[in-house]
């Protein structure tokens, strides 16, 4: 009977954001921000 075995050794980095997609990361946290705003005061209103 053979018995094979395999070692795998898996290394996981963070990846780095370059500045476009930093930037649109940016841009996109600051329109939900502002929509997020406009829900809460629509049912303040009300």
């Amino acid at each position: 009977m053979t018995l094979n075995i395999l070692f795998l050794t898996i290394t996981i980095s963070k990846r780095k954001e370059s500045l476009d997609e930093a930037l649109n990361q940016e841009r996109i946290n600051k329109l939900y921000e502002e929509n997020k705003d406009r829900q809460i005061s629509m049912y303040r209103v009300m």
